[in-house]
């Protein structure tokens, strides 16, 4: 074995020490985050939201000997309100699970630390195989999984650094990340090695750079879309006394999430602000197929699963202008198309061959 090929199974087997490093800071990170939770108060729309119950739940009227004229006043009590009118601003939204108390805003604060030095072991890992194997590090399944668990973290903590409110998205995406790269590690894991012939090219760090970014913030937009579907339906039921009433369970993790709405247009923003990139993606893959196969579309299963999610998604973005399919219509809608998106990663990689049939599983 020459230098080169020592150095290079040397930088190999630092990147695995560092990815695992990082799935145990994960992890820490993950205990605090439940920490948080448990501990840290609800949000100020859950705690509104579960004081207006609380009088809901008493008498519906109360009689009050007004002082002029000797007659009685009736003073309704308060509904419970969690959603925005139409053309209104949103309900308030508290920081979902760090919500106020000293106990959980600590536990927030040692959440989020542990979750960027996970983040830069993580990063460090990614950039280690790269340089074991002088390319781009995404020329696998493993490779694309543990950069796309990477690029999702790192787009959650911008978010946190532009001081955007989503502290309540730590929890269910340090779950997700620790399942991601527990599959890479066990099951998808690819020793390094060269690339076949068709990628080499720069088209490589153009094409699947923007296919994981892509990828890793419409997962964000599907974890919301996902949550809000959860909160919408506690908050019709809060919002009909009469009927069945949230458990107690639900009422505890569903007050700690930002109101519907909030959650709704988060996902939104997410999804519209993503999919001219994904567009993009797929303008830069035709591209390279014509350079690599001489022509830029042949109906690869890839090719036509990454058009179906793009159709897809586009009809979610249609779906939300148009009146009717507001709301958890065009939820269901998004979540299709993040669906659909898993299925063109792991379905089609590993169970349908075609000119894509490379990931080395």
């Amino acid at each position: 074995m020459n230098v080169a090929a020592a150095a290079n199974e040397t930088l190999a087997h630092n990147s695995n020490l560092l990815v695992y490093s990082a799935m145990a800071v994960y992890t820490l990170a993950f205990l605090a985050h439940m920490a948080e939770w448990v501990f840290g108060s609800r949000s100020k729309v859950g705690r509104t939201a579960a004081a207006l119950t609380a009088q809901v739940k008493a008498p519906a009227t109360v009689s009050v000997a007004a002082q002029k004229g000797g007659g009685t006043a009736v003073l309704e009590r308060p509904k419970v309100i969690t959603k925005s009118a139409a053309g209104s601003r949103d309900v308030p939204d508290g920081p979902g699970a760090a919500g106020g108390t000293e106990k959980g805003d600590l536990y927030g604060r040692i959440a989020i630390s542990l979750t960027v030095l996970a983040w830069a072991l993580h990063v460090g890992g990614v950039v280690t195989r790269a340089l074991s194997v002088q390319r781009a590090p995404w020329g696998n399944m493993y490779e694309f999984s543990t950069t796309f668990a990477a690029v999702a973290v790192g787009a959650y903590l911008l978010l946190l650094t532009l001081k955007k409110n989503v502290r309540w998205i730590g929890l269910p995406l340090i779950t997700t990340v620790l399942l991601d790269l527990g599959l890479a590690v066990t099951v998808l894991y690819t020793a390094s090695d060269q690339l076949v012939p068709a990628l080499h090219s720069y088209w490589l760090w153009i094409h699947v750079s923007c296919a994981i970014i892509s990828g890793a913030v419409l997962y964000l937009g599907a974890v919301a879309t996902l949550l809000f579907l959860f909160r919408d339906r506690y908050e019709a039921k809060l919002a009909d006394p009469t009927g069945d009433q949230p458990g107690a369970f639900a009422t505890s993790v569903l007050e700690r999430l930002p109101s519907a709405a909030s959650l709704d247009k988060f996902a939104y923003r997410i999804n519209a602000t993503v999919f001219p990139l994904w567009t993009f993606t797929i303008i830069a893959g035709a591209i390279w197929a014509e350079a690599a196969w001489g022509r830029y579309w042949g109906w690869d299963p890839k090719e036509v699963w990454t058009f179906i999610t793009w159709v897809a998604y586009a009809g979610y973005l249609h779906a939300r202008a148009t009146a009717g399919w507001k709301g958890r219509k065009a939820a269901w809608l998004g979540l299709i198309a993040f669906a659909c998106y898993l299925f063109n990663y792991y379905g089609v990689n590993i169970f349908v061959t075609g000119l894509h049939s490379y990931a080395g599983v």
